[in-house]
């Protein structure tokens, strides 16, 4: 039996932030307060993504312009991954580059092939204060880099290029969730 709370079991669901909206593409602000209104963010963020059935969720995807994200993804050898970063700093992204497909609970039900590092590291603070370094390999890799990328007002679809960019393009302006100008 797991002991102690499991993340976002205390949190409430947010309305997901979607592609288009300012705040997925303007640089977060680093956090500075590590008190309650953020471990109450980190608990909503948990919930939210795991409500979405996502496996990293950046607060910018709520709406909040802070950085901070959390994780809950396997890494290339199915190991789970659970955790959360504040004012992350992605330090090294390295090693062979893959092309994989990549999807984002702000882009819902579409996906396209995104090319990545195959090693990431990540270095910031726990929800209290504490310095956390977070490595990751293969799919876990990629979910790192892809929510740091969210905290500097990027999103996947910003590495796209030529076919692949203009065919997503196409799937946004076509989506259902897709938001009227």
């Amino acid at each position: 039996m797991r002991h102690g709370l499991i993340p976002g079991t205390r949190g409430r669901v947010r309305p997901m932030t979607l592609f288009g909206d300012p705040v997925l593409h303007s640089p977060c602000e680093d956090v500075t307060d590590f008190g309650p209104e953020l471990a109450s963010l980190v608990e909503d963020l948990f919930a939210t993504m795991y409500a979405a059935q996502g496996v990293g969720l950046a607060a910018n995807q709520v709406g909040e312009s802070l950085r901070v994200f959390v994780f809950d993804c396997p890494d290339d050898d199915d190991v789970r991954h659970l955790g959360h970063v504040v004012n992350p700093r992605l330090v090294e992204a390295d090693g062979v580059v893959l092309r994989g497909p990549e999807g984002c609970l702000s882009l819902p039900d579409l996906e396209a092939g995104t090319e990545r590092y195959d090693h990431a590291v990540v270095e910031g603070f726990t929800v209290v204060g504490d310095p956390v370094r977070v490595h990751g390999t293969g799919f876990f890799a990629r979910c790192l880099q892809h929510e740091c990328d969210h905290l500097e007002g990027r999103v996947y679809a910003d590495h796209l290029t030529g076919r692949r960019r203009r065919r997503l393009m196409r799937q946004v302006s076509r989506a259902p969730w897709r938001r009227s100008s």
